[in-house]
């Protein structure tokens, strides 16, 4: 319904692993999950907890695999005996063309200039310039919950290719009696926990919520990374 999405982003390595898991409960049919893996592989997961998350559902494995592994029988193999890097063809019906790594296309080798093994054709990449661009973000943080009511805005300058939370560094170093915040090391990457002295609290159900458009980001401070000219909304909410 959403174009191989299920639920967000960073539902779909648990997602996938779920349905992997339970397929043998499902009526008589074959799943083509090529839509959903094409999802998965399209995306830059940075964060080392959606990365553990993916990589077991990409091998057609889930967690409650690791229940069945013999590690005594394995201890002296390579990491490639003991787990193949990509499903066997057929496993999934995922065709062998979303199992191909991201930069390699799969063509006959008399018309590739860039053979590798495996009837593959390397793509050819230009070599990456440095990002010296800048771009301008508007910020604002809105309190209309809880104790005195605030509402403050700015706009800050940043290199292009920052992230949200390069954003509220450069806000906070600009303007800290307004935009000051604090934050905690997760296994997602860094929670925003306080903005202006107001800090969520899990008795209340209160929360730092991070919107654009009217519409809550799906990523992270740490890794999304805001458009030139666009304006992201920091309202706490339950």
């Amino acid at each position: 319904e959403r174009n191989g999405v299920i639920g967000n982003i960073y539902n779909m390595g648990l997602a996938l692993q779920a349905l992997e898991a339970t397929r043998k409960f499902y009526a008589p049919r074959k799943w083509d999950c090529a839509q959903a893996f094409s999802v998965v592989y399209a995306h830059d997961y940075q964060q080392p907890m959606a990365m553990a998350q993916v990589l077991p559902a990409l091998v057609g494995r889930s967690y409650l695999d690791v229940a069945g592994l013999d590690c005594a029988a394995t201890k002296d193999m390579s990491p490639t005996q003991q787990l193949p890097l990509f499903p066997k063809l057929g496993t999934h019906n995922v065709p062998r063309g979303m199992l191909i790594p991201p930069g390699v296309l799969q063509t006959p080798q008399g018309g590739c200039s860039h053979p590798v093994p495996g009837g593959l054709c390397q793509v050819p990449t230009l070599p990456l310039s440095p990002c010296t661009a800048s771009i301008q973000v508007h910020y604002s943080i809105t309190n209309t919950l809880q104790g005195k009511h605030f509402h403050y805005s700015t706009t800050v300058t940043v290199p292009r290719g920052s992230t949200l939370l390069r954003v509220m560094e450069v806000a906070a170093e600009e303007n800290p009696q307004t935009f000051s915040f604090q934050t905690e090391q997760t296994s997602w990457g860094p929670y925003v926990t306080s903005i202006h002295g107001l800090a969520g609290s899990t008795d209340d159900r209160t929360y730092w919520q991070f919107l654009s458009a009217g519409n809550a980001l799906e990523e992270g401070v740490g890794t999304y990374k805001p458009r030139d000219g666009e304006h992201i909304q920091a309202i706490f909410s339950t």
